[in-house]
């Protein structure tokens, strides 16, 4: 059976949106998932499940949240081999000695064009970015709270995206044995 990552938008932030993670994979066990295991607070969750479609699965963990809780979170899902693809092609692999300044910002599809001119007007002279496929690497020295591009690259990529430092990913990868 496939293991699949699901990463979860706007759960937990600012007192909205609560959903405690053992609520959480108690609810996705009960439609069918296997061996749900979750990371941190902000929706990180490792699972079997025997279908092959990202975007079935998807919705399916979309709807048991909205069923359960209320309210429907996006979802994005990758498949093992695409976290592993993310991290094998981070062009910043040198700032993963200050893992809280790399976030990786998985999109749900590729951009047709990005706007590259909006986005560098946005990014601060420290900041260094790429765009590879589905995810845009944004390494931010001065911290990604201070970023106007780790605030605004959703919108000027104009596809849903959800970020995760590399701390998060790399303990992701761990709990795959995939990177």
């Amino acid at each position: 059976m496939p293991t699949w990552i699901a990463l979860f938008r706007g759960i937990n932030v600012g007192g909205h949106n609560r959903l405690p993670m053992v609520d959480l994979a108690h609810t996705l066990e009960v439609t069918g998932l296997r061996s749900v295991r979750t990371y941190i607070q902000s929706g990180n969750v490792i699972f079997e499940s025997s279908s092959t479609s990202k975007r079935n699965i998807a919705k399916q963990l979309s709807d048991a949240v909205e069923d359960s809780f209320k309210f429907r979170p996006g979802v994005l899902v990758l498949s093992g081999d695409e976290l592993s693809a993310a991290i094998d092609r981070n062009p910043y692999t040198e700032a993963t000695v200050d893992p809280k300044t790399l976030h990786f910002y998985f999109l749900e599809t590729v951009p047709d064009l990005p706007p590259d001119e909006a986005i560098s007007k946005m990014a601060k002279s420290t900041e260094r970015y790429r765009l590879i496929d589905t995810v845009f690497y944004l390494h931010a020295p001065d911290g990604v709270g201070r970023s106007k591009l780790a605030s605004g690259i959703e919108r000027q990529l104009g596809i849903p995206t959800t970020a995760r430092n590399y701390n998060t990913v790399a303990r992701l990868a761990m709990m795959l044995d995939v990177g």
